[in-house]
């Protein structure tokens, strides 16, 4: 299964438009490649280097999106949930993306894409933590892309 966006190449640096510093806009993303039997697709967008990459002291979740329906290769920028699908909570307590704005250095930005061999239930407003335990058991692959950002005028002496 192979995950990727045309914003930006696989450990690239994100453009500026996709983060606080820009319009705040989810990347365009396209996959292919799933596997058989997959019936539907979760995104979970984090970031590990949380708050100083030097330090890291949490992960700071982004973007949580489930019940993709697995006829769709990919998002629009902007992020736009095909119809279908469902958007949890992200670490900044709302629905929807919200684009990487780390207060120092360059971190880095998973985006990682899960092949489910099952429609998950309705989880109202999920964490990423509730999504990863109601995907137990169901995911069928994995792909990974990974860009990263810094913030202008925030590098290490």
């Amino acid at each position: 299964m192979d995950l990727s966006s045309p914003a930006f190449p696989a450990h690239g640096e994100i453009p500026a438009v996709h983060t606080c510093e820009g319009q705040d806009r989810a990347p365009a993303l396209a996959w292919s490649g799933l596997p058989s039997g997959t019936r539907s697709l979760a995104l979970v967008v984090d970031d590990p280097d949380a708050p100083d990459p030097a330090a890291p002291q949490r992960t700071w979740v982004h973007w949580v999106l489930y019940n993709i329906p697995p006829d769709t290769s990919g998002l629009p920028e902007g992020g736009a949930a095909p119809q279908g699908a469902h958007e949890g909570l992200n670490d900044w307590q709302r629905s929807g993306y919200g684009g990487p704005c780390p207060p120092i250095g360059r971190h880095r930005y998973f985006f990682k894409l899960y092949a489910l061999d099952a429609v998950l239930p309705a989880l109202p407003q999920p964490t990423k933590a509730a999504l990863e335990q109601a995907m137990q058991g169901h995911v069928l692959a994995q792909a990974e892309l990974v860009g990263t950002y810094q913030k202008r005028g925030t590098s290490r002496p």
